[in-house]
């Protein structure tokens, strides 16, 4: 049986170190060979640390996919939909490796990005790193509750992983992630209504506006995607904010059985409806970096590290 790998579907904790690499050494069997050995170091801890509720991710870039790993591609597999609309941009950022960590201890988290960070030394380059934190209830900086209408129970697996469409890669995921920064000074100057507005929910208590009291330019919305028929396109967010008193934001995670979701509620937010009507929260924050992965099987990784 094909088996996801764990952090895909695994339920939010506390705090998350997402890692970003590019390969400086070309020696694809060699880091077959370590991303599997990366599946053995997540395990190690959750098994250490199970009251921690590690979790983790290895997702391959969609350029280095056939580098690494020649021979069969992921059916869609696309580079990241970069926009640029007047002054909003969704920019893409050249990635060969992602790693997400996940656990309810910021030293277990710490600890595994040493291991990782060290078993891949020179082979690749580490030119980003966030911490990421839950923050209160499970708010964004900006005071909204995030990820209210993720996908829950088992229909995660159904919207995060791809099946039987295509075989070769069941138990994968598309994933996409965005470094927002926000600009708090000017989103704390706006009334609290004008916030509600803007996201399309009530702050304190979070609850949705009526479908006809809902702005056209409401993230709520403009993320908000549906198919020709009518029906929600979803995808799967693990997004955490980060910051220190200086820098604060949003780290975003998509994961998805197809990249389309992502691609379509992008292109709403940034691009807006048939009249322009854009996503007024990109306003206030703005994406500054953006990559497209796919995440394969455990099966996958574990398949492949030998040859």
């Amino acid at each position: 049986m094909t088996e996801p790998q764990k952090g895909i579907c695994a339920e939010p904790n506390l705090h998350a170190q997402y890692l970003m690499f590019n390969v400086i050494d070309d020696d694809a069997q060699v880091i077959r060979a370590k991303l599997a050995h990366i599946l053995n170091i997540f395990e190690h801890y959750d098994e250490e640390h199970y009251e921690a509720m590690v979790s983790g991710v290895i997702a391959i870039g969609n350029s280095y996919w056939t580098d690494l790993y020649p021979g069969l591609i992921p059916m869609e597999l696309a580079p990241f939909p970069d926009m640029e609309c007047d002054d909003r941009n969704a920019p893409a950022t050249p990635c060969d490796l992602f790693i997400q960590i996940r656990a309810d201890r910021a030293d277990v988290c710490f600890a595994i990005g040493s291991e990782v960070c060290e078993l891949l030394k020179g082979h690749v380059e580490l030119f980003e790193e966030v911490k990421g934190f839950r923050y209160l209830d499970g708010r964004d900086l900006i005071g909204f509750v995030d990820g209210t209408e993720n996908p829950k129970g088992m229909h995660k697996r159904k919207v995060a992983i791809v099946g039987d469409k295509d075989p070769d890669f069941a138990g994968g995921s598309y994933i996409h992630i965005q470094r927002y920064r926000t600009h708090m000074d000017r989103w704390q100057r706006l009334p609290v209504k004008n916030q509600e507005d803007i996201i399309g929910r009530t702050k304190e208590d979070n609850v949705e506006y009526a479908r006809e009291d809902k702005p056209a330019f409401s993230h709520v919305k403009r993320s908000g995607i549906k198919d020709a028929q009518g029906n929600s396109l979803e995808i799967l967010r693990q997004s955490m904010p980060y910051g220190d008193m200086v820098v604060k934001g949003l780290f975003f995670v998509s994961l998805a059985n197809s990249p389309k979701p992502f691609t379509q509620m992008l292109s709403s937010m940034v691009f807006g409806d048939e009249n322009g009507v854009y996503d007024r929260l990109l306003d206030f924050t703005v994406p500054e970096t953006g990559a497209a992965f796919f995440a394969p099987s455990l099966n996958f990784i574990k398949a492949n590290k030998d040859k």
